[in-house]
């Protein structure tokens, strides 16, 4: 059995990651929070295929899988040797009709909330999100001109490869000589 975390929204919103365009947890995380073994879980939720159809859940790719991996800074070698599975919110919801622990009810009732919420702030500050789409096309079309005035620079402050030519005069005696 997993260790006991502390479930706090921080700790539910770290977990809640964009596959394919859908918040989603990992199998992995649910069973943390639920206090299971990841493959307790997922025996579970495969007893109860039916329940799960594809917008409820899916199995990461490899590529998606990788992503994540790098995400989260973990190694290959570490950690389990299949591709985890992604639930959604609704998928999440029916979990609690699969793990009848008390546990299970109360942290889905907790990422519920912290879904509702999340969704919620997106719809209040939608406005703030559209301007920052904006900006960065805005400033994705400057990408180019940008990355210009940087090599312009490098090569102003880069010393030269060619010995400079010494300018101005050279004092030799009471005369001045021009320098060629």
């Amino acid at each position: 059995m997993n260790k006991r975390i502390k479930l706090t929204d921080e700790t539910l919103v770290s977990r809640i990651h964009l596959v394919r365009g859908v918040k989603v947890m990992l199998d992995r995380d649910l069973a943390q929070l639920y206090n299971v073994a990841t493959r307790d879980l997922n025996k579970a939720v495969l007893r109860n295929y039916r329940r799960f159809p594809p917008d409820f859940m899916f199995r990461l790719k490899p590529a998606e899988a990788k992503n994540l991996m790098f995400q989260f800074g973990t190694s290959r070698w570490g950690g389990t040797r299949k591709l985890p599975y992604a639930f959604t919110e609704q998928g999440i919801a029916m979990l609690s009709s699969v793990l009848r622990s008390e546990r299970a009810i109360q942290v889905n009732i907790h990422i519920i909330r912290v879904f509702t919420r999340l969704r919620q702030f997106m719809l209040d500050h939608k406005d703030i999100l559209l301007q920052l789409e904006r900006l960065e096309k805005k400033v994705g079309k400057h990408d180019e001109q940008i990355q210009a005035i940087f090599e312009y620079m490098k090569e102003m402050f880069s010393p030269s490869r060619q010995p400079m030519r010494k300018i101005g005069f050279r004092q030799r005696g009471r005369e001045m000589l021009l320098l060629k």
